[in-house]
């Protein structure tokens, strides 16, 4: 037999033995109503009326019963809709037998009474009958649960009394094969110790934790953090009182990333560097997002980069009637196209190979997609790799960012969103210089099209994003499973960071601003990135998560600075004037914006040197644009760092 046919076949029993359960329990329920009613006088002198009234009954229950198709309700994920389900079903029951009665016998020696009876006790039949079954499923008697796998079990202690730690509990007392118990809550927040979730004790504060592990030392395996708001020196404190007890500091996913299918597994994850760098979730205008972008025709450059592709993730997920990605990487398009057509496979989308340098096809994209918001990452960011050849920096990121923007206005674009970098501040390097130039040719435009109710160009500014490609963390990674040793260029360096999910989140945020400072035209906004943090001590926390020793288990090794590298990153230019804006995550920042005909002009001559690859005279031209740039002349591509030993592009 088919294997299909056996799982309609099983599907079927199943089915019909919860139909006839159901009427047997339909069936019992009036006697015991009745019982409930009339006594032990319905048995002695009215055993007629009992056996009519209950095949009648039972006939009508079979009849709902059938039409409620009570059988989909699982017993093993009963819920409270599928209680007051079971309850309605119970109530039409004894409504339909009500009417039908009074049309045959007028409810002849029938109590009114009973049928409002019957309905809770059927109710209670119904509900009890699946709660059984759950509970037979579980092998949970009260707090007492059986375990039938052979796997280790690991005791643990959850940390935060949240939804994520219901979730938890709840998939763990349904899976016979679990490999966690859990022992006991830590409240983060001001639930009372003592109480309860799912039959799991409150069993005191973070603030008592050494003690509360005391108090489990002989069976506690690991702790579980399960409160998403707990991020950066919280959790270095979680896992430093870990380590000093020899326990693992894991944690569960946030309940609103689970998907459909990832729910049913809830798994814990140990703890990472980005738990414990990122801080609390910034406070987003949602709805201004889903203003912004819900029904727009969207365009996302560099859509297959980290920042792109977040990008054109969140913009998808506020339901755009078009999402154009265009990207000069074949398989970085093809992948986050492949992930929307998973994930939102309603959305319109185009995927467009192409190099933004291109100002033809740029046209053609853009009389053919027609975008009403523009959204521009796509970039060259390798600060060391681009330090020997400026003109490849200039080509893409000063070139194809004027091409962009140019085509936004001609098109008559709502809005273009420019992503711009730390870097461009005080620029000591090629790329950073670059990424100057393109804010300062957006700015310009900016300026002049507010006046004139055009194209808004917003430009955001902010640090290293954790986990972007070629970034500190998985080079990192990389060296750790190589065994070390791990390279920083000098110990003393030190860099923003933020997650690429939160930078994002704020960009957008960014992209709705209606202030005053804002519409003046020419600010660029910068995310607040929180305080820097050495490259050095992140390398020393990796070592850690990964249970290891710096030094000792692995090395950490100092190989001095590259090409057009600093030590520190600023996010404001001592020029820039800085102004709060709306939202307290963002500031503003006012440059002094040259002359939008001498911006043009100096452009023109670089990109003219760039084409010839004359990397000399673009360099002096950017000094011409940025007079504080200060960057050394590198020789040759061949004196870029070599590929042996590899070192984190931030």
């Amino acid at each position: 037999m088919p294997i299909t046919d056996i799982h309609t076949s099983d599907a079927w029993r199943r089915n019909a033995a919860i139909f006839l359960g159901d009427i047997a329990l339909a069936a019992i329920s009036l006697p015991i109503s009745l019982y409930l009613r009339l006594g032990h006088d319905i048995f002695n002198n009215g055993m007629e009326l009992v056996v009519t009234s209950t095949s009648a009954f039972t006939l009508v229950a079979a009849l709902v019963i059938f039409q409620s198709k009570l059988h989909r309700i699982s017993s093993r994920y009963i819920s409270l809709d599928d209680v007051l389900l079971l309850g309605r079903t119970a109530l039409i029951i004894n409504l339909t037998f009500l009417v039908v009665m009074f049309f045959t016998v007028r409810l002849d020696g029938i109590p009114r009474s009973s049928v409002v009876i019957d309905t809770m006790v059927l109710s209670a039949l119904f509900v009890g009958a699946r709660l059984s079954v759950r509970i037979w499923y579980e092998k949970q008697i009260g707090l007492l649960r059986i375990s039938t796998s052979g796997a280790a079990i690991q005791s643990v202690l959850l940390i935060g009394a949240t939804d994520e730690a219901e979730a938890f509990i709840r998939k763990m007392a349904r899976d016979p094969n679990s490999r966690y118990r859990v022992l006991g809550l830590v409240e983060t927040g001001a639930r009372p110790i003592g109480s309860r979730i799912r039959g799991v004790k409150i069993v005191g504060r973070v603030n008592d934790l050494p003690d509360i592990i005391g108090s489990y030392r002989n069976i506690l395996s690991s702790l579980v953090l399960a409160d998403p708001d707990l991020r950066g020196d919280p959790v270095r404190d979680l896992l430093e009182t870990a380590r000093t007890h020899n326990l693992r500091l894991d944690r569960l996913p946030q309940i609103s990333h689970l998907t459909k299918a990832s729910a049913q597994e809830i798994d814990v994850r140990p703890v990472d560097v980005e738990d414990l760098l990122s801080r609390p979730q910034a406070e987003l205008d949602r709805d201004a997002m889903a203003a912004l972008i819900s029904n727009k025709r969207v365009l996302v450059t560099g859509a297959g980069g980290s920042i792109g592709a977040e990008l054109a993730r969140q913009v998808a997920s506020f339901a755009p009637a078009h999402l154009t990605l265009l990207d000069s990487s074949e398989f970085n398009l093809y992948e986050i196209d492949r992930q929307l057509s998973e994930i939102y496979p309603e959305i319109s989308r185009s995927a467009i190979l192409g190099n933004v340098r291109d100002g033809d096809h740029v046209e053609r994209v853009f009389s053919k997609e027609q975008p009403e918001i523009v959204f521009h990452a796509a970039a060259l960011k390798h600060v060391p790799m681009l330090e020997p050849q400026p003109s490849q920096a200039v080509l893409t990121n000063v070139m194809g960012t004027r091409n962009i923007a140019d085509a936004t206005v001609r098109h008559g674009v709502d809005a273009m969103v420019m992503i711009s970098t730390d870097k461009a501040t005080h620029p000591v390097n090629a790329m950073g210089a670059s990424k100057r130039i393109a804010e300062t040719y957006c700015q310009s435009l900016d300026i002049d099209a507010r006046k004139n109710k055009q194209t808004r160009f917003v430009t955001v500014r902010f640090g290293n994003v954790l986990g972007s490609a070629g970034s500190v963390i998985p080079l990192f990674e990389k060296q750790l499973r190589q065994g070390g040793p791990i390279t920083v260029t000098h110990e003393d360096m030190t860099r923003y960071f933020m997650t690429i999910r939160e930078a994002v989140e704020l960009v957008l945020q960014a992209a709705t601003l209606q202030d005053d400072t804002v519409n003046e035209g020419g600010a660029i906004l910068v995310l607040d990135m929180g305080e820097p943090v050495k490259i050095i001590d992140m390398a020393h926390e990796m070592i850690k998560l990964a249970g290891l020793t710096p030094n000792e288990d692995i090395e950490v090794k100092i190989t001095g600075l590259r090409p057009g590298e600093r030590l520190y990153e600023d996010l404001f230019d001592d020029a820039e004037e800085l102004l709060p804006t709306s939202h307290p995550a963002m500031m503003a920042a006012r440059p002094r914006v040259a002359d939008r005909a001498f911006v043009e002009r100096g452009i023109d001559a670089m990109l003219i040197a760039a084409g010839e690859g004359d990397d000399g005279s673009v360099r002096e031209h950017m000094r011409r644009l940025i007079p504080d740039f200060r960057s050394a002349d590198v020789p040759t591509v061949a004196a870029a760092p070599s590929t042996s030993d590899p070192i984190a592009t931030e």
